[in-house]
């Protein structure tokens, strides 16, 4: 009798050291991050994962991966870099311990004697998202893992990684697949509206509610409500989610019922909410409810090996000839070297300047990835008094923030929600600094 043919296993367990990351010199001296298998981002913007503020550290100062192997230390662009013994490091992997000078900042990284085991698919695809890099892999035996189930999901990641492919991958790979998805993005709603668009009012609820109208939650119910951006969410509605979320019901503005719904929430943010928890701007009680699973989707720069597979799919999206294969020699060398701030996003901009024109694949003048501003010598050649470092870098980093706002919102006509799509950030964000700087 003939045997049907054993299918080999889809998915590998792979073994990863923790490691210890302790700030022990520098204004942040005490601070300890661990983890395995994933990327630390260490600076002084909000998004890091080990987050200083020091003031001799840039925003975004370097990136710490901690790998099967080892670690490896990656400078993204760093004003005062990346040293170790004296010698200044930008991409160098190690096996063992070794401390980093940042600035005044030093960081003691340690291998531990523990470890953690994570499983890889041997698919390179999960819903609309490819990738056969390992990341990408670790990440789909996750989604495989947790979409079936009615779990709550925070899906983080930095803007343009496709953390909304993720979600509705996840959806349509649940048991609610056939009913509805909502997407809500708390950024893009003024602060004054996010209560009646999230639980919906009733009619004379507020000043122009001429008619009743459920909210996403209502309109979500049987299926999937992926809520945006949450971590640009007001703290004072955080509570009211929160009892949403707890309850599985809503109350409109105005009315007097509460309605129930059957909603499962998939989140996502580009924030480090665990640092935004420390800092008292995000509810500890609505992170946990929201994060019972959490997933990282990694930045491109990470996963370069999916560049070929990534061209080849958004080329067949445009309906245009060739392949990765044929692209131009030097146009594939400025796609292999850059950095990708703007991540799949900005690759998909690419493709489609390609199409027209190969020289143009990437455009060095796009605003949406600026990486520094240009210092004058001139300005440090007058024989005047400088000023102290700290104030020199903060003014310079002012000036140049001024000048950007100034050429996105004359981009985008000074439309706001338009300057904020092509800058990446809230519309909360660029009101911030339209007010800042009187524009």
């Amino acid at each position: 009798m003939h045997q049907p043919t054993r299918a080999g296993p889809t998915r590998e367990t792979i073994r990863y050291a923790r490691t210890r990351l302790a700030v022990t010199k520098g204004p942040d001296a005490g601070v300890v991050v661990e983890g395995a298998g994933q990327l630390v981002r260490v600076g002084t913007a909000p998004e890091s994962d080990l987050l200083l503020t020091d003031d001799t550290v840039s925003r975004r100062h370097c990136e710490i991966e901690l790998t099967e192997n080892g670690f490896r230390v990656r400078d993204t662009g760093s004003t005062n870099g990346v040293r170790i013994n004296h010698a200044r490091v930008y991409d160098a992997a190690f096996e063992s311990a070794v401390e980093l000078l940042l600035g005044e900042t030093t960081i003691a990284i340690t291998p531990l004697a523990q470890t953690e085991d994570r499983e890889r698919t041997k698919a390179h695809r999960f819903g609309d998202l490819l990738g056969g890099s390992r990341k990408m892999r670790e990440l789909f035996a996750d989604l495989e893992r947790f979409a079936p189930t009615n779990i709550s999901v925070l899906i983080e990641g930095e803007t343009g990684t496709g953390k909304d492919v993720v979600a509705e991958s996840i959806h349509r790979a649940s048991t609610r697949a056939d009913g509805p998805y909502v997407v809500f993005d708390c950024s893009a709603v003024a602060p004054s509206l996010i209560e009646s668009e999230l639980f919906g009012h009733e009619r004379g609820a507020f000043t122009g509610a001429v008619m009743a109208r459920p909210g996403v939650f209502e309109e979500a119910s049987g299926g999937t409500l992926f809520l945006d951006e949450i971590g640009e969410l007001p703290k004072d509605l955080q509570p009211k989610l929160l009892r949403a979320l707890e309850k599985r019901e809503v109350k409109r503005l105005g009315g007097r019922q509460s309605v129930q719904v059957d909603v499962r929430v998939l989140s996502a943010t580009n924030r480090n909410l665990v640092a935004e928890v420390r800092r008292g701007n995000f509810r500890e009680d609505l992170y946990y409810r929201i994060a019972t699973a959490r997933v990282s989707v990694p930045p491109l720069r990470e996963r370069m090996d999916d560049i070929p597979m990534l061209l080849d799919h958004f080329l067949a999206l445009e309906n245009a000839s060739g392949s990765a294969a044929a692209v131009p020699a030097p146009v594939w060398e400025m796609l292999q070297a850059h950095r990708w701030p703007g991540n799949v996003r900005e690759l998909r901009n690419a493709v489609q300047r390609l199409i027209v024109a190969p020289e143009l694949s990437l455009n060095t003048e796009d605003l949406s990835s600026p990486t520094s501003a240009p210092v004058s010598a001139s300005a440090l050649s007058t024989g005047k008094p400088l000023e102290p470092l700290r104030i020199a870098r903060r003014d310079a980093a002012d000036a140049f923030e001024r000048e950007y706002l100034r050429a996105v919102l004359e981009r985008s006509a000074g439309n706001v929600t338009r300057a904020a799509a092509v800058a990446e950030v809230s519309r909360q964000m660029i009101q911030k600094l339209m007010r800042k700087y009187g524009l």
